[in-house]
């Protein structure tokens, strides 16, 4: 039995992106304790290391996309099956050029659309409201 019963969502890529930015912000505030913006910047550099690197590896199957993972994926050591596909509503896959596209059954209905006749014409249902 797991030792938690639901997903965490711990994976490989949010540990080490939670370690190197820690070390980011180590430096950061020790720049500011020590009144040196050299480490200031360099600790801010190596957020934004943390945060490619996390990215990185996200794209390669070891992060999480939103939502709930299968319960066989999850361990932090599995890799994530559909990473390769791109994740819905996952801001990560879409700046990656990782858009799944949605696929629409049937025709377009717009709220407020009556058809007469065979005709679409506009529902007459606060038509008054411009005055």
């Amino acid at each position: 039995m797991s030792a938690h019963q639901y997903d965490h969502g711990h994976t490989v890529a949010g540990w080490v992106g939670t370690g190197i930015a820690s070390v980011g912000a180590v430096a950061a505030g020790a720049g500011v304790c020590f009144v040196s913006g050299v480490l200031i910047a360099g600790g801010l550099a190596i957020g934004v290391v943390a945060l490619l690197v996390t990215w990185a590896l996200h794209l390669a199957g070891w992060g999480k996309g939103p939502g709930i993972r299968p319960r066989g994926e999850w361990g932090w050591r599995v890799r994530d099956s559909g990473a390769r596909a791109g994740h819905d509503e996952c801001l990560g896959c879409r700046l990656a050029g990782r858009r799944r596209t949605a696929q629409v059954a049937g025709p377009l209905v717009v709220p407020g659309d009556v058809s007469v006749g065979g005709e679409s014409e506009p529902a007459a249902v606060g038509a008054d409201s411009g005055r």
